[in-house]
């Protein structure tokens, strides 16, 4: 009795120390360069102080540098940045006449926390003085205990079902017949999006630009509502 008293005692401490986890907190914080190119960065951090904090802090750094570096080893924000902004400068210094400014706008947001799941959204325009602008928007999901970011498969339980409730949602945003909705996707079957994000109101599915073929060109998203979802999901 006397072991198994101990043994109790042990476990009681442990069940304690794995309820005291204090949740992860997040603020935003602006990057503030010298530049002769317009840059403007604002990003929601976890607060340093755990190696979860800083693994989710380092995935949101390193897709940022990956969508405005592309294939650059490099994987320092603040060089990136300044990178960006020497490519500017070298650009006017060879076509003076060429007046149009360079513009790199980057924000990230917290858009959903829960025990199970972290979701951060980054937004990322990119003007080099072309026809237009580049526009871009990921959802990153992460395990809030690991830091590990999560694929649509750690997410989904049927990859399948989910993907025939999310046509229907599809079809019902977009006012559109079956047979359109197919002819919007390259080999003519509806697909999933790379983003899917969570949000208070529900699952955000995001096609970005040129991901579909779409009639509009520009963002296509529509909202499932966790209750249509929450069959489907293994963690919300």
């Amino acid at each position: 009795m006397k072991n198994l008293g101990i043994l109790l005692a042990i476990l009681l401490a442990v069940t304690s120390c794995k309820e005291e986890v204090p949740p992860l907190t997040f603020n935003s914080e602006e990057i503030l360069i010298k530049s002769d190119a317009e840059i403007n960065v604002l990003l929601t951090k976890a607060l340093s102080g755990s190696e979860v904090a800083d693994k989710i802090n380092s995935a949101i750094n390193n897709e940022i540098v990956k969508s405005i570096s592309g294939a650059s080893s490099s994987r320092s924000l603040d060089k990136a940045l300044l990178n960006f902004d020497k490519e500017f400068v070298d650009y006017k210094n060879n076509f003076p006449e060429d007046e149009q400014d360079w513009t790199l706008d980057i924000e990230s947001e917290l858009t959903y926390q829960s025990p199970e799941i972290v979701t951060i959204a980054i937004s990322i325009y990119i003007d080099k003085g072309g026809a237009h602008g580049n526009d871009s928007i990921r959802f990153l999901n992460f395990d809030p205990l690991t830091g590990n970011l999560l694929r649509h498969s750690d997410i989904i339980s049927d990859i399948e079902k989910f993907k025939t409730l999310a046509k229907s949602y599809f079809k019902t945003s977009n006012t559109l017949e079956d047979s359109a909705i197919d002819d919007m996707f390259i080999d003519k079957t509806f697909k999933l999006p790379e983003n899917i994000g969570f949000t208070e109101d529900g699952l955000v599915l995001l096609y970005n630009i040129y991901e579909i073929e779409s009639y509009n060109p520009g963002y296509t998203e529509f909202v499932i509502p966790f209750k249509a979802a929450q069959p489907y999901l293994k963690i919300y």
